[in-house]
């Protein structure tokens, strides 16, 4: 496969993803203390929302990505 029908595979399957679960969540750990050999660590659950034009966006250009590389 061409490089360019790749990138607009990948950016229209990202896209897509998007739409459907609208962010993803990740877990930061912060380490608080450290007192000799005992540690405390603190996990915080962080959600980044990804806005639903940011994905249509992708569609759109992974679609432009496909027609360029189709008509070369």
């Amino acid at each position: 496969m061409k490089p360019l029908k790749l990138l607009g595979l990948a950016l229209i399957v990202v896209g897509l993803l998007s739409l459907v679960f609208k962010g993803f969540n990740y877990t930061e750990e912060d380490h608080a203390a450290k007192i000799g050999s005992l540690e405390l660590a603190i996990k915080e659950k962080k959600r980044v929302v990804v806005p639903v034009w940011a994905g249509i966006a992708a569609v759109v250009a992974g679609a432009g990505c496909l027609l360029v590389a189709g008509r070369r």
